[in-house]
C-alpha cells in the first residue's frame, strides 16, 4: 500500500504566488527561462539559475547549483517564500479549458519507489538525473514536483471536496496561458490522518506520469545522504519525495506526435506505395486529419494530410505493441524510414499535442521536416498496464496536460 506523508513546505506569501510560480524547469530551455529573469521572485531563479550567470557558464556546473541554493535562501529571508508550521497536505487544482483537475501535493516514500509501489513506465538518463541529484543536494530542496496518478479512491476524494468546499484557497489566479492554479493547505491533523491512512488501507500503488527524473533523483539524493552520514531509519525528509497525486479519472493525456527530416530516399509516391503494406491509405486533402480512435493516424506528407489505418495482424496484442506509438515505430519509422532508436536518431523530432496539427504541417511546410505523422492518444489505463506489467513505454509516449506550476509548494531535505 502507498506511504505518503504530509510536511511542512515553504510557500510563497499569498500576494505572491503567480509572481513566483513557473512551468517545469524541463519545458523550457534557457533562453526562455531568461526571459523571466527581470521578475524578481520568479522561480526560475531557483530552478534555472543559470538565468542569473553569464550565458558562457556551464549549466550543470556547480556554480549554478550553489547560485540555486543562494537564490532560494534569499526568497525565504526576503518573506518571498515561507515555511508552514505544522506539517499539511495542499490541495492543488488546476483548470483547463473548462477541465478542471485536483490532485494531493505530498510526500511519497523512496522505499515505495524502490520497491515498485509507486511504478514507472519510462527509462530516465544518467545526465538529467544527475543534473536534479546535484540540483537537490545543494538546495537541500526538491523544487520539482512529480505528477502521479493513482486508481480513484472514495475516502480521499470524498475528504478533499470536503475540505475545498469549507475553506477558501490559499492561491486563486490564472497563468499566462490561461490555466488557472488554486491551492488550498489541509493543517488539519484529523483531516490529514484521514487522507494517509486512506492510501495506507485502500491505494495498493500510485503511477508517475511526468516526472521519472525527478524520482529517480530523489531516490538516489537519499542514497548518497546517507553515505554522508546521515540516519537510515526510514523517518528522514530525505526518505521522500515531492508529488501531486491525481485520480485516475481526472489525468488527460494527449497525443505526442512524430516529425521526420526526410523520407530515407524515397519520393513521396514511393512511400505512399510501400505504406500500403501494413495500412490503409486515405488521402484526406488539405484539411488536417487528427485521429479519434486507436489505430488511426494523421499523416501529412508532400502538402497534403492521408488517414492511415493500421491493418489487423501487423501489430501484437501485448501491452506495448498494442500502443500506436509503438506501431507508427515498428511499421514506419524503423520499417520505412531506418529511423531505429528515437532517442538518439536525430531525424526524428517529437511534437506535443497541445501545439495542435498545425504545428505539425509546420515544421512540414517550413522545409524543416519531410513528414508528420498525428497520433491517438495513449491512455491512463494503458500507462497503468504497462507498469504494472513491468515494461516501459517507448519514449515521447504520452503528453500531460495541464503542467503543474514549480515554486507554489517546495519540499526541503
Amino acid at each position: 500500500m502507498a506511504n505518503i506523508i504530509p510536511f511542512k513546505g515553504f510557500r510563497p506569501a499569498a500576494a505572491l504566488a503567480a509572481d513566483v510560480a513557473t512551468l517545469p524547469y524541463d519545458v523550457v530551455n534557457v533562453a526562455e527561462a531568461r526571459a523571466f529573469s527581470k521578475y524578481p521572485h520568479n522561480f526560475y531563479h531557483v530552478t534555472r539559475s543559470e538565468i542569473d550567470l553569464p550565458e558562457d557558464v556551464d549549466v550543470h556546473s556547480q556554480q549554478v547549483y550553489d547560485k540555486a541554493r543562494a537564490n532560494f535562501e534569499k526568497m525565504v529571508s526576503e518573506g518571498v517564500l515561507v515555511q508552514d508550521n505544522v506539517p499539511c497536505y495542499y490541495i492543488y487544482e488546476l483548470v483547463m479549458d473548462g477541465r478542471s483537475q485536483t490532485g494531493l501535493v505530498c510526500g511519497s516514500s523512496v522505499a515505495d519507489y524502490n520497491n515498485g509501489i509507486v511504478k514507472k513506465h519510462e527509462f530516465t538518463r544518467p545526465e538529467k538525473e544527475l543534473d536534479r541529484i546535484n540540483h537537490i543536494l545543494t538546495s537541500r530542496a526538491q523544487t520539482g514536483v512529480v505528477f502521479i496518478a493513482y486508481n480513484d479512491c472514495d475516502t480521499v476524494q470524498r475528504t478533499i471536496e470536503e475540505w475545498k468546499a469549507a475553506h477558501s484557497p490559499a492561491y486563486d489566479f490564472t497563468a499566462e496561458d490561461g490555466i488557472s492554479h488554486k491551492l488550498w493547505v489541509m493543517d488539519d491533523a484529523e483531516k490529514v490522518g484521514v487522507i494517509t491512512n486512506a492510501f495506507a488501507t485502500e491505494v495498493p500503488a500510485t503511477y508517475i506520469a511526468d516526472g521519472h527524473h525527478r524520482a529517480a533523483s530523489a531516490a538516489k539524493v537519499r542514497n548518497e545522504m546517507i553515505a554522508r552520514g546521515g540516519a537510515d531509519d526510514g523517518n528522514q525528509p530525505y526518505d521522500y519525495f515531492i508529488t501531486c497525486i491525481f485520480p485516475a479519472s481526472q489525468c488527460l493525456i494527449i497525443d505526442y506526435n512524430r516529425v521526420a527530416k526526410d523520407l530515407n530516399g524515397m519520393t513521396v509516391e514511393e512511400l505512399l506505395q510501400k505504406l500500403n503494406a501494413d495500412f490503409d491509405v486515405q488521402a484526406v486533402g488539405k484539411d488536417a486529419y487528427k485521429p479519434a480512435q486507436i489505430h488511426d493516424f494523421g499523416m501529412y506528407l508532400g502538402g497534403e494530410w492521408y488517414k492511415l489505418t493500421a491493418k489487423e495482424g501487423t501489430y501484437t496484442n501485448d501491452p506495448i505493441g498494442i500502443l500506436d506509438v509503438t506501431i507508427l515505430q515498428n511499421n514506419v519509422l524503423s520499417k520505412l524510414l531506418n529511423i531505429n532508436d528515437p532517442r538518439t536518431d536525430k531525424r526524428v523530432d517529437f511534437v506535443g499535442g497541445i501545439r495542435g496539427m498545425a504545428g505539425l504541417q509546420k515544421r512540414v511546410d517550413s522545409g524543416d521536416m519531410a513528414v508528420a505523422f498525428s497520433l491517438y492518444p495513449v491512455s491512463i489505463q494503458q500507462l497503468f498496464d504497462i507498469a504494472d506489467s513491468g515494461n516501459v513505454m517507448p519514449p515521447k509516449s504520452t503528453w500531460f496536460e495541464p503542467k503543474l506550476r514549480d515554486g507554489l509548494v517546495v519540499y526541503a531535505i
